[in-house]
């Protein structure tokens, strides 16, 4: 099962546009190689809406979002997980509009833990765990829980524009597969998460990344796959190796052809891969390096 990404995104970096009944989309002007064009907002609902995902402390992205939401009212700043790209912009935010942030909690992982990637500065005004509810009079949005490219990582289901759109955030992106880095990433709770949503029956996912993804339920069976593809791509070149780091198996896991900006990133995705073999009991660690057995 192949994987078949989106990458045609034309919306201008500030411009906003309608992605599905009662929700408009935001692109931040902070594009690379992980974020592709830049960071997803989301303007949930009208007069009285929510706000997903702010960025990055960005005052051009700010001035963008007030903009858009010029005589309406924010009830919510919510908040998918505390990536760097993803919630520095709530307090500017909320400074503008009075509204709290809702999130699953702060960042997991300390930055002298593996954590450098991390907003240690963003604590929800409201806790939402797996399950919790955020209701307005005109539409419902359900947490996820979702772990595994971010430990703290929402998915939201929203009810109320019409049945079966899920924020599915930095999860499942349309663009490209996701960067799981432990140690706040972790590659079994991140098959678990897939498996999660691919029980569900959304018809539209809108990504923290990345242009809409209709129809994604074939699309989710084809990441899992991919994942499980990899992992046998690097057990494989474990035992051809013997004995390796992640960062050795880079080149015969992904190939000469990876662009060097994504090789650190790849390194990463390859340790949590690694971990997983570890705690499966089909391979061994030795510090850095690892073993098959």
């Amino acid at each position: 099962m192949s994987l078949s990404f989106l990458r045609e995104d034309a919306l201008p970096h500030g411009a906003v546009e309608e992605v599905a009944p009662g929700v408009r989309r935001i692109l931040c002007g902070n594009p690379g190689p992980f974020t592709f064009r830049g960071t997803n907002t989301y303007v949930i609902g009208r007069g009285r809406v929510a706000v997903l995902d702010p960025g990055p402390a960005d005052e051009a992205h700010l001035a963008a979002i007030l903009r858009a939401i010029e005589g309406e009212k924010v009830g919510q700043i919510l908040v998918s997980h505390t990536h760097r790209d993803h919630s520095p912009g709530v307090a500017a935010l909320a400074a503008a509009t009075g509204a709290k942030s809702f999130g699953f909690g702060p960042h997991l992982t300390p930055p002298d833990a593996g954590g450098e990637g991390g907003d240690h500065s963003f604590r929800p005004d409201v806790v939402l765990p797996d399950g919790g509810i955020v209701e307005t009079d005109s539409f419902r949005l359900t947490a996820l829980h979702t772990p595994g490219h971010c430990a703290n990582h929402l998915c939201f289901a929203l009810e109320g524009f019409g049945q079966g759109v899920l924020f599915s955030a930095d999860h499942v992106m349309s663009w490209s597969t996701t960067v799981v880095s432990p140690p706040d990433g972790d590659m079994a709770a991140y098959m678990a998460s897939l498996a999660k949503l691919a029980a569900r029956d959304d018809r539209l996912y809108l990504p923290g990344h990345g242009p809409k993804l209709p129809e994604p339920a074939p699309f989710v069976a084809a990441l899992a796959a991919h994942r499980r593809e990899r992992e046998a791509k690097v057990l494989n070149a474990l035992r051809a190796a013997r004995r390796a780091t992640a960062v050795e198996l880079v080149p015969p896991v992904y190939g000469p052809d990876l662009d060097p900006r994504l090789v650190n990133g790849a390194a990463r995705s390859l340790l949590a891969h690694l971990i997983k073999l570890a705690a499966e009991g089909q391979a061994a660690r030795d510090g850095d390096a690892f073993e098959a057995r």
